[in-house]
């Protein structure tokens, strides 16, 4: 609940405390400053979409989601992110989503991968001279906190301040389109480096060529919808919970951070553990690890969620749905 000044706590509601202790807008000066501050809060959302779409030029992004052979590789990788997407937006209880807000976030998350992938090429020579354990903090300090909140930032630049984000699941649900974003252009910009320039048609030629980095891309693709449904649960906890809002925020990427930074870390290792007792090859033991790491923390999602479906079914919350809540 919202703290009140001394007058208001003190005064009779009928009492006009208009420009005393309260605030609504009555005068022309009043509607000029809400027209100044809406102006100024998009604007800087246009600001940082606009930075972040040049980015995505600059780092040839666009031109790796346009050309035909990378977009059907691209596609074929994105799939089994979008099958976990698809079973997180249909695991909310609650109403359904428009689609002009899922699109949305996904694109944002396309977008704003572009800042992760700069500040993160800029800081990656830093902890190179440090061997493995330079590595472990690149991935600890860097990539996962770095990733993790450009993802965020992407659900909280569009759907977050929409009225119809009006549920808590609901932000496990855009933050999954974030991730799925940001995993489309991540595997659009790594198949575009390991895809032959020349002499590829788009039959069979073409899968055999990038069918390796395809399958690669796939299987890392779930985690980043997993990590930042994980963070964007408690965006929408944080939403519902102002007076908590930022360390509820700082909690969800923590960990979101601490689950994405363990996979980087541990994923090579784990994989040459399961190859060595099982004789394995390398990507059957990379798929298996993959699925034993994403199956445990994909289930601590699914578990968040359903907690929140039975409160929300044993409240019986359903006639409630479409009463949004007022935001900032």
């Amino acid at each position: 609940m919202a703290k009140r000044d001394p007058v208001q706590k003190a005064t009779d509601d009928s009492a006009d405390l208009y420009d005393i202790s309260t605030w609504e807008e009555r005068t022309s000066v009043d509607g000029l400053a809400v027209f100044i501050y809406r102006v100024l809060a998009g604007s800087a959302r246009i600001a940082v979409v606009a930075v972040a779409l040049l980015l995505l030029l600059g780092i040839g992004g666009l031109a790796a989601l346009t050309d035909p052979q990378t977009g059907i590789l691209t596609l074929l990788s994105a799939i089994p992110a979008l099958g976990l997407a698809a079973y997180v937006y249909y695991s909310d209880a609650t109403t359904n989503e428009p689609l002009s807000l899922l699109v949305g976030t996904f694109l944002l998350g396309v977008l704003t991968a572009n800042f992760a992938a700069v500040l993160n090429g800029y800081l990656k020579p830093y902890f190179g001279g440090l061997g493995f354990v330079g590595t472990v903090l690149f991935f600890y300090l860097v990539v996962g906190p770095v990733e993790e909140t450009v993802k965020l930032l992407a659900v909280r630049l569009f759907a977050y301040t929409d009225e119809r984000f009006s549920s808590v699941v609901d932000g496990a649900v855009y933050g999954a389109m974030a991730g799925l974003g940001f995993a489309t252009i991540e595997n659009a910009l790594y198949i575009t480096r390991e895809l032959p320039t020349e002499g590829l048609d788009l039959g069979l030629g073409l899968i055999g060529a990038g069918g390796g980095i395809t399958a690669v891309r796939a299987l890392a693709g779930p985690g980043h919808v997993i990590y930042s449904a994980i963070a964007g649960y408690y965006l929408g906890l944080a939403k519902f919970n102002r007076g908590s809002r930022g360390p509820i925020i700082i909690k969800g990427l923590l960990i979101a951070t601490f689950v994405h930074a363990t996979y980087n870390s541990t994923v090579g290792i784990g994989s040459a553990i399961i190859a060595t007792f099982t004789g394995l090859g390398s990507l059957t033991s990379f798929l298996v690890y993959i699925l034993i790491y994403d199956g445990i923390f994909g289930l601590y999602l699914l578990r968040k969620i359903k907690r929140y479906n039975d409160a929300y079914h044993d409240a019986d919350a359903t006639g409630y749905g479409d009463q949004a809540p007022q935001d900032d």
